[in-house]
Order: C-alpha cells, then structure tokens, then sequence
C-alpha cells in the first residue's frame, strides 16, 4: 500500500499557560504549536506537532522557523510522492535536509497519523505495539515562588492528578535554589518523589557543589546540569554522585545516545521525539541506551496534546524507568483537539483509536492561529 502525498499545510498555533512557567534561559506565559496537517491522494488526513520552549532562548529552531523549514524545503521536497512507508518518507527528508530535527518529527508524526487510519491502527502498534494503555506522568512546579509552588504541589497530590514532581532550577544563585528545593521536599513529604531540571545552568563547579546538597536533601534525579557539549563534566557527575543524573540536550539522538555511553555516563536518558526527528527516530535512541543499560524517561517540549500524544504512542512501547513528564496540554489554558487527554493518579490515558486516536477541533484551530 502506498501513500501518495497531494497537499502540505502549516499553521503557528499561539495558546496562553494556564500559568508563567520558568525556566532558567525563559518565562513562558504563552506557547507556540507549528501543526501540520498532510492530505494524502485517497483523501486520509495526518496532524502533526511541533514544539519548541521559549522562541529561540532554549535550541536552534523557533516556531517561525519550523514553519518556513515546512512550508518552504519539505513540503515542496514531499508533495506529489508516494511513499509504502516510513522509512523511504524519513530518509528522503534526511537525505536533502540536514537538521530541522522538529519539523521533520511534525511530518512524520502526520505520517504515522494517516498510516494508522488507513490500516485502523493506532501509532503505537505501527510503532512495535504498545506494553500499557496508561503512563506515568509528573508535574513541573515552575512558578517561580516557593509557597506558590507548595501550594501548587500539595494541592495535586490531594486531587491525586500527581504524585511525583519536578523542579525548574538554575536561573537564580545556587545557594537560593538549595533553599527553594529543600523546602517544597520537606513540604511534600519524604513518600512524593522529587527531580529538578538545571537546563544547563551551571559551571562544573557548581554543579559538583550542587549535586553534593541535592544528593543530601533526598532529591531523586538531576537533569542536565551543565551545558549541552560539556560530555566530559556529565559524565564525571554521573559516576561521582549515587544520585542519577538525565542526560537532555546532551542526547538528541541515537548517535548521541551511543557516543555518551561509550564514554562512560551512567544514568538516563530523557527521550523527544523533537530532538531525534520524530516518534519512529526516537525509538532508535531509547534501543541504543536500553543496549548500554542507560535508563528511560519520556521527555516533553511541552507541547500541546497531538504532541504529546506522538510522544505517548512511542514511550508506550518502551520499558520507562523514570516514567514521563508529558503533562504539557496541563500547562495550557486550551487545545485544539476535541476530547482532552485523561490525567488522573499519576498517569495518562492513551486512546486506543486508529492514528494517534484524537480528533482536531479546526474552529479552535482557526480561533487560535497566528495572524
């Protein structure tokens, strides 16, 4: 069976946080969605999703660019061909595309999406089929305020939405950090487990310091403490330190992936499906680490729910020892889908429909496009 492209649409999708969100490079008070929406010859319709964190304060690609990257090298390169799979449609893009790693994972998100209609099966059984039909899934306390954050988290827990959260650390001074981790740890008990994420901030030094008091206050994991390129400092931390470190922007793919644990690092791996190139290019770097006893966790750009539902389809074929923090529709005021995912005791539904199994609500998508 093959699948004939016909038409290639993009649109950026501008939705406000339900909150500010920081982070250590940015603040974010409202989030950009690039969908993409593939018409095929027979009429099947495939929606992708990419996202990114801040505009460009976080990675080389913003929105903006993911839509040019779209509209003007990929969707002419792929328009009017047939493809009898994925891997023909990924290798040509990689083939006359070098990079643009989130919008190729947009396209072969649509891909996956369409594939799964035509043949009524959902992503995750075109993906190696699914291990559970529910993930877990934290929540980032990330407002920026200590009590609010408490607040924030005691309040979740007695919902039972959550009971496992993560921490933005890392844009203020070290000492201020230790104080606001320490207090929301002891606030929320010593049974709710705890991770913070530095996004790079800190020097080798620091990060020595760092990890030494996080490691004492009952902090279970620390993601990315130094800088992207700094393999030699990770990897020291990781063997240093009994408290795991997840390796995030060091690790985008499985070329990444297998450099890293040859030199050594011991920890785990934080998987997204924007970094490798989308929910088929990812499972090639979760494989590499499983072989080199790397740990898993299903990371988010925190998108909105067809992101996120890309994201779920893959971490559902796979073995996730740190669980996942793909609660960015959470983070949202609105979406553009018509049934919201279902969060409740500490996991996430996955729909069990053909595609990605979610329907797109297109007057919302209208209301909320960049004009």
């Amino acid at each position: 069976m093959e699948l004939r492209i016909e038409h290639i649409e993009s649109w950026l999708v501008d939705i406000p946080t339900i909150r500010p969100h920081k982070l250590s490079m940015a603040t974010m008070g409202c989030q950009t969605l690039t969908i993409v929406r593939i018409t095929f010859a027979d009429g099947v319709v495939g929606w992708g999703e990419a996202t990114t964190i801040g505009g460009l304060s976080y990675g080389p690609e913003s929105p903006e660019g993911i839509k040019s990257a779209i509209d003007t090298y990929l969707a002419p390169l792929l328009k009017g061909k047939s493809f009898n799979g994925l891997t023909p449609f990924a290798a040509l893009m990689n083939r006359h595309v070098k990079g643009n790693t989130f919008a190729k994972s947009a396209l072969e998100t649509a891909f996956l999406d369409a594939q799964g209609k035509l043949l009524t099966l959902p992503v995750s059984t075109l993906l190696g089929g699914a291990k559970s039909t529910s993930l877990p899934v934290l929540w980032t306390l990330a407002s920026g305020d200590t009590a609010k954050d408490i607040e924030e988290g005691k309040r979740l827990l007695a919902e039972g939405r959550h009971n496992s959260f993560k921490l933005k650390i890392g844009a203020k001074a070290l000492a201020d950090d230790l104080r606001h981790t320490q207090a929301i740890k002891q606030a929320l008990g010593p049974d709710v487990s705890i991770r913070v994420d530095v996004n790079q901030a800190w020097d080798a030094g620091t990060a020595v310091r760092g990890m030494a008091a996080l490691q004492d206050i009952g902090i279970d994991l620390v993601e990315q403490p130094v800088a992207q390129w700094d393999h030699r400092t990770l990897i020291q931390l990781s063997q240093r330190f009994t408290l795991p470190i997840l390796a995030d922007e060091a690790v985008a793919n499985a070329h990444d992936g297998y450099a890293l644990a040859a030199q050594g690092f011991t920890g785990a791996y934080a998987l997204k499906i924007a970094k490798a190139g989308g929910p088929a290019q990812v499972l090639k770097l979760a494989h590499v680490a499983t072989a080199a006893g790397v740990a898993l966790y299903g990371g988010t750009m925190l998108e909105g729910s067809l992101g996120t539902l890309a994201s779920l389809h893959a971490w559902s074929t796979l073995d996730l020892a740190w669980g996942s923090e793909m609660f960015g529709p959470l983070l949202l005021k609105d979406d553009i889908i018509a049934t919201p995912l279902n969060f409740a005791n500490g996991q996430v539904a996955l729909p069990n429909g053909p595609g990605l199994g979610i329907e797109i609500d297109e007057d919302k998508l209208r209301f909320y496009q960049r004009k």
